[in-house]
């Protein structure tokens, strides 16, 4: 069996799905898996091949990584600011403490944000990264996170934060 071509999948490669396992096969034959930057640098030099193993209804598919900057910008490896609605740049930041927020004590709490710099947070797995090294913030990424307009407001993001991190 030959692993199909993730780049000719397209947008329909789940490249960020949970159930994506990713394997790198090194010139020696060595087995890893896993996602890193040095895993995308060692395939874009030859050293090792990227595959992708993803469950199917049935039975699991194998694919070629065959576009590694589609994996890298998937991954957060390399910005790519379409994806991501987030500029490489400080943030003009203003936020609050929600109202809503029962637990004002608590490890985390929920912030109401917006952003006045024009970017609009559509990975937040980036934003978080982006705001720990601007502004020291622990921004929690395994929970949810939702956001809202109001007419002639930017857009408003809700978010979970330690506490302790907030400046």
């Amino acid at each position: 069996m030959q692993p199909r071509s993730a780049a000719a999948a397209g947008r329909d490669f789940p490249c960020t799905s949970r159930t994506t396992c990713y394997i790198e096969i090194s010139e020696d034959g060595t087995v890893s898996h896993g996602i890193d930057s040095g895993t995308y640098e060692r395939a874009r030099s030859g050293k090792s091949s990227l595959y992708a193993v993803w469950p199917g209804e049935w039975s699991s598919h194998l694919f070629v990584i065959d576009d590694l900057d589609e994996y890298a910008r998937a991954h957060g490896i390399i910005h790519d600011q379409g994806r991501t609605g987030l500029a490489e740049h400080e943030h003009l930041v203003r936020w609050k403490l929600s109202p809503d927020e029962t637990k004002p004590n608590a490890s985390y709490v929920e912030i109401e944000l917006e952003l006045g710099c024009g970017c609009a947070i559509e990975d937040l797995r980036t934003f978080a990264n982006q705001m720990r090294t601007q502004w020291g913030w622990d921004i929690a990424t395994s929970s949810g996170w939702s956001s809202g307009t109001q007419a002639g407001h930017n857009t408003t993001y809700f978010l979970r934060i330690r506490r302790k991190s907030l400046s």
